[in-house]
């Protein structure tokens, strides 16, 4: 082998090492969150200021488009044959799947993420986005047969799950103390942007 090629070979083999170190330590850096759960504390014009259900201060800028919308209380019986609903389940030990929250779609949001997918309320949690096909009312709670594209889930609700919709509200609903689930996206200047917020009415905090 020539040296010039084998000078080559080695730059190769160092590029490489450099790669694969680099790509290992993204890999065990944490993921930067998606959403943001806690408690309005401050608004000042499209910042608000929000302290996380787990004690951290996060600062969020609205972008010009925010969407905005509010999360009211029902009953289960709102529940019924028909109603594109979302909910967060985790497995129970007879294999059903435990709702840990429901919420029901107006119909002009019906489709919206339809499937089933992991979710970071709780561990090992998975949100689903489904039509309910069938519904078994218990002494315990609901059973609910749920069909997505794909897929089929079998639900339990107990009386004690939260059961939520969706209702129109505005930047006049973010107010200090108010309870908001925010999707937000870090940019590269390492600050937050927001451009949806679900804010809780009444005093409620969104279960999802």
């Amino acid at each position: 082998m020539s040296v010039s090629r084998f000078q080559l070979v080695r730059l190769l083999a160092a590029v490489a090492m450099v790669a694969g170190s680099t790509l290992y330590a993204i890999a065990q850096q944490p993921p930067t969150p998606t959403r943001v759960r806690g408690t309005i504390e401050a608004v000042d014009g499209d910042v608000l200021a929000v302290k996380s259900r787990g004690g951290e201060d996060v600062r969020l800028h609205m972008t010009g488009d925010v969407n905005i919308v509010g999360i009211s209380k029902i009953s289960l019986s709102d529940v019924k044959v028909g109603s594109f609903i979302g909910t967060t389940t985790v497995p129970g030990p007879d294999g059903s799947q435990n709702a840990v929250e429901v919420h029901v779609f107006p119909e002009a949001m019906r489709g919206t993420g339809e499937g089933s997918r992991p979710y970071d309320l709780r561990p090992n949690s998975t949100m689903t986005n489904a039509t309910v096909a069938e519904s078994v009312v218990g002494n315990d709670g609901h059973t609910l047969m749920i069909k997505y594209k794909g897929g089929e889930k079998k639900v339990v609700v107990s009386p004690e799950t939260p059961v939520v919709t969706y209702v129109p509200a505005g930047k006049s609903d973010l107010k200090p103390g108010a309870k908001v689930i925010a999707f937000m996206k870090k940019l590269p200047d390492g600050s937050f942007e927001t451009s949806r917020v679900s804010v809780g009415r009444d005093g409620l905090t969104p279960p999802m």
